[in-house]
């Protein structure tokens, strides 16, 4: 997806993120759906990492969405990122106590200057109601 000078690459969600020596970003827990024994579940801490391409200063944000997309579940602060020509940048947002109340399917959105560039869906259910949500083949992560 893009703004102009501004390239999104990709986004990952993790539950944590740390810089190492030589300024490497390591992620831990990478998932892409929530399930959980019941809910409400409140995720004590979790990440968006927006891989970025492109050129100039650009504002960002990252927002989740309820189901029917009606009601905002959190956002991150904007962000300023600069990007020198064919620069490349990682932005994390980290969020702390987000409740998700009901199942469904959540939305993330990745907006920069005011464009949103991405919006995936974040299925979140339990064990009570995975069999209304989708087949269970399609929820399963398959790990190599």
């Amino acid at each position: 997806m893009t703004d102009g000078n501004l390239r999104l690459l990709y986004t990952l969600l993790c539950d944590d993120v740390r810089i190492e020596m030589g300024n490497k970003i390591s992620l831990m827990g990478v998932f892409q759906n929530i399930m959980v024994e019941k809910l409400p579940v409140s995720l004590i801490k979790f990440a968006v990492i927006n891989h970025w391409s492109g050129q100039g200063n650009h504002e960002t944000e990252v927002r989740i969405l309820s189901p029917d997309k009606s009601d905002l579940i959190v956002t991150s602060q904007p962000t300023q990122i600069d990007l020198a020509g064919g620069g490349f940048t990682d932005n994390v947002s980290f969020f702390v106590n987000v409740v998700f109340s009901n199942p469904g399917t959540y939305w993330v959105q990745t907006i920069a200057n005011t464009v949103v560039l991405e919006e995936f869906p974040l299925i979140i259910t339990d064990s009570e109601n995975l069999d209304s949500m989708r087949p269970a083949e399609e929820i399963t992560e398959t790990i190599n």
